[in-house]
């Protein structure tokens, strides 16, 4: 029922352009969100999610799957639909540094457009098959994320922040500056063939045309389904353990025999692993790289998607994408006055909800054992 309301709350935030209709649908919204916060129904899903997560998976899947055949042929409501899952995937690898293992990542869209870039220039001059460029993006990604580790794992708090908000403005002024990839102006992309497939063309279904971006939204799909799956199977295991006991008290966890930097090394490689796949299936999305996708203000909107849907859980990261991707963009003909409102509107919501949208549900280590 909550995926449902889900559901039909952001297809009429797609459908209304009106701003009058764009506000009483987030009302309404924020109105079952309290009624069902009131009446337990979200602790319960919240639940249900964590010891049935193959089923929620599939009850997520199909709902995704409305909504895509539902604007099959609507270029931009696709194209916002796939950028909303890949920001969330990419959230998900964040929140494996930041919610699980307690490493403060600044640096999330200099890592995203790695991903970006690596993914242009492999599809520029390598013949490499498109699927494994995603891969090796990935791969890319984490590899320099590498060279971040011996400050991260020398330092903790406040100062692994500005370690790696540092990253991010030197990436950015790097790609800034180098002609090789583009400079200012960026590189290009050819649209991506996936398995044969060229997804830079559209398509007919019974006589009914199919935008092109449709395929895409299935990929970004995938790519979110896999990345929360692999975030959930981390969560949920020995590893996630160990993350939970690092993030929460270091000192303790060392004197109990738990290697510290082994597991800081292994959260932050994993994390920039899944962001650099988000941000090469961004760059086929787009067609188009540029080093304004690395600043510290796109860092920004990353950390504020993760912390607005609650730090740690990855459905939560989906519900604060949609609403930081969305709201702005549907809010254009207020111009300059849309970033305030929207602003305004996240200042009120962490004030009521100071743990984000979807809290994270904690591991109790006591007696009783279970979650909280």
């Amino acid at each position: 029922m909550i995926v449902a309301t889900g559901t039909v709350v952001i297809a009429l935030v797609l459908l209304f352009e009106s701003e009058l209709a764009l506000a009483a649908t987030l009302a309404l919204a924020a109105v079952l969100w309290w009624g069902g916060q009131r009446q337990g129904v979200l602790g319960k899903a919240g639940a249900f999610a964590d010891h049935r997560p193959r089923i929620a998976r599939a009850i997520f899947a199909g709902a995704a799957a409305v909504l895509l055949l539902l604007f099959h042929s609507e270029h931009y409501a696709l194209l916002m639909v796939a950028t909303v899952l890949l920001f969330a995937a990419a959230c998900a690898g964040i929140n494996i540094q930041t919610g699980f293992a307690g490493i403060a990542n600044f640096a999330g869209a200099a890592f995203f457009a790695c991903g970006g870039y690596t993914m242009a220039v492999l599809t520029q001059h390598t013949g490499v098959p498109h699927v494994l460029a995603i891969l090796v993006a990935g791969a890319v990604t984490a590899g320099i994320g590498a060279v971040l580790l011996l400050p991260v794992l020398r330092t903790r708090g406040y100062y692994s922040a500005l370690v790696t908000i540092a990253f991010g403005i030197l990436c950015s002024s790097f790609l800034q500056v180098n002609e090789h990839l583009g400079g200012a102006q960026g590189l290009q992309l050819g649209p991506l063939h996936i398995l044969g497939w060229d997804m830079g063309s559209g398509f007919e279904i019974a006589g009914r045309e199919v935008s092109f971006y449709f395929a895409y939204a299935l990929l970004a799909l995938v790519v979110f389904m896999l990345a929360s799956l692999l975030a959930h199977a981390v969560e949920w295991s020995a590893i996630g353990v160990s993350f939970d006991a690092v993030r929460n008290d270091e000192l303790v966890s060392s004197s109990f025999g738990i290697d510290l930097q082994r597991w800081k090394v292994t959260a932050f490689l994993l994390g920039n692993f899944l962001i650099g796949i988000a941000g090469a299936v961004y760059a086929g999305l787009t067609s188009f790289v540029s080093p304004s996708g690395a600043t510290f203000e796109q860092s920004l909107l990353l950390i504020s998607i993760v912390i607005l849907g609650g730090i740690g859980n990855t459905w939560g990261a989906l519900l604060a994408a949609a609403l930081v991707v969305l709201v702005p963009e549907k809010l254009q003909s207020l111009q300059e006055y849309r970033i305030l409102i929207f602003s305004v509107s996240v200042v009120a919501v962490l004030l009521f909800r100071p743990k984000g949208l979807v809290p994270r549900r904690m591991r109790d280590f006591s007696v009783t054992g279970g979650v909280q």
